[in-house]
């Protein structure tokens, strides 16, 4: 039998999504390369999951010279029927007080 650190299971209570989310909320013109130090992510992973956002309408971007600028959709409602209820912008609230 495995016991110990080594074969411990990792886990935690917010999705890397959630947490690139929430930078985004805090910051709208937040570089990706911030969200990633943040996050403890790579730059790549957070433009994918920055695409998965926006793609299941989430967020929203638009260039502003050489940046982006983020929309997050308050209104949308959690993707998760487990979630069913609360909307983004209910999350959002709990999770940047």
């Amino acid at each position: 039998m495995e016991t110990g650190p080594a074969t411990a299971r990792q886990w935690t209570f917010l999705t890397n999504h959630a947490r690139v989310l929430v930078q985004i909320a805090r910051d709208p013109g937040i570089r990706v390369r911030d969200i990633a130090a943040q996050c403890l992510l790579t730059e790549r992973a957070v433009q994918r999951i920055i695409s998965d956002l926006e793609e299941a309408g989430y967020l929203t971007h638009e260039r502003r010279g050489r940046a982006n600028h983020y929309s997050v959709i308050a209104g949308k409602q959690l993707r998760h029927p487990a979630d069913a209820g609360p909307t983004v912008a209910e999350l959002l609230a709990v999770l940047l007080r």
